[in-house]
């Protein structure tokens, strides 16, 4: 007799389910410890973890490093939570927009002993959903709440840190301005993210390398015109060469600020009206230079029968990205347009922090 197919959520399943939890400001269960974004926690949930046990406090290095918190953890740091802390100060950890203003918040006490695994997946998952990288944790002694996502930390990140599957959703011909002969391919992970789209021009040889790029949703350069970054530009610049080529291929991936997503992109645009460069503020909240994923780029190049490519590209990590992924990259197009006194300072910081060749 055939076993008949499970109808509960997988491993994967259950992840997407947890980050739209945390969106939603619900713990989830990682490794017998509840785990609740500090971004969307509320006054009475906190008030109901507190009566749990003694609180932790998980920030990512970067964050920790602002704060002058001890990092005994490689890539974060876990700080206890003083009994009488409230979620103004949980909040003012987690968000760095009053940091110049006030800028003492410690001194902060960090954990050394106990397992790290939990807070780990935890930043990671908020990362994931798009909040700031700042979880609360405190460890579970009885049965846990009824309805909750259940999560083996370990199984967490491992899953989340293997390439994502895609598969071809719809496609249909979009005449444009700089081709009429167009067609948009849509892809959607099989993890349950968010959609990602190949903008296909005219009738690429598979055989040969196409003129291609990987293009991040820019929602204020691409849509907004905004003058603070290169994005817009670049976008129809690419489009413009394929059409004048009669070929090619654009990738737009939806990792809108480096992969921090739009609300965090404006918080690190706050972050450089007080001074701060793109880097350095991607840093005071918590996360790398750039948190974008481009083996994205490369499985949805092989699924259109790709396998070499003539790179539009000043970012040389694309290209080391896509040849470590069975993508060859015959050529590395520059890409240099869009520059302006409004982003000058930016695109300096590029080239000088994040090695691209400006």
């Amino acid at each position: 007799m055939q076993t008949p197919l499970s109808l509960g959520p997988s491993l994967a399943e259950r992840i997407n389910r947890a980050r739209a939890d945390l969106r939603m400001g619900l713990p989830v269960v990682l490794s017998g410890q509840l785990a609740v974004a500090v971004e969307t926690l509320s006054v009475e949930r906190l008030t109901a973890l507190r009566g749990l046990g003694a609180l932790t406090l998980a920030l990512t290095a970067w964050r920790a490093e602002t704060l002058k918190a001890r990092v005994y953890d490689n890539d974060l740091a876990r700080v206890r939570v003083p009994e009488d802390a409230d979620l103004a100060w949980l909040r003012a950890l987690a968000d760095p927009a009053d940091d110049l203003r006030m800028p003492m918040k410690g001194p902060l006490s960090s954990l050394r002993e106990g397992d790290a695994v939990p807070a780990r997946a935890a930043i990671l998952l908020a990362k994931t959903a798009q909040l700031l990288p700042a979880a609360l944790l405190v460890p579970l002694t009885g049965a846990a709440p009824e309805g909750l996502t259940h999560l083996d930390a370990a199984q967490t990140l491992a899953l989340i840190s293997e390439e994502t599957a895609f598969a071809p959703v719809a496609a249909a011909r979009v005449p444009m301005r700089a081709a009429e002969k167009g067609r948009l391919h849509i892809f959607r992970p099989d993890d349950g993210g968010e959609e990602h789209y190949a903008i296909e021009i005219g009738s690429p040889d598979r055989a040969l390398p196409v003129l291609a790029r990987l293009h991040s949703a820019c929602f204020t350069g691409d849509v907004l015109g905004s003058l603070k970054c290169d994005c817009g530009p670049q976008l129809d610049a690419a489009l413009r060469q394929m059409g004048a080529e009669g070929a090619g291929v654009l990738l737009y991936l939806n990792q809108e600020g480096r992969g921090i997503g739009l609300a965090n992109k404006m918080r690190a645009y706050a972050l450089q009206d007080q001074g701060f460069d793109t880097v350095e503020a991607n840093h005071r909240l918590g996360f790398e230079d750039d948190e974008r994923d481009f083996r994205i780029g490369a499985a949805i190049l092989r699924k259109l029968g790709f396998s070499s490519v003539r790179l539009m590209t000043n970012n040389p990590a694309k290209v080391r990205m896509l040849e470590s992924h069975c993508i060859t990259v015959a050529e590395r197009v520059p890409l240099k347009v869009g520059l302006s006194p409004h982003n000058a300072a930016y695109l300096a910081t590029k080239a000088a922090k994040s090695g691209h060749l400006l």
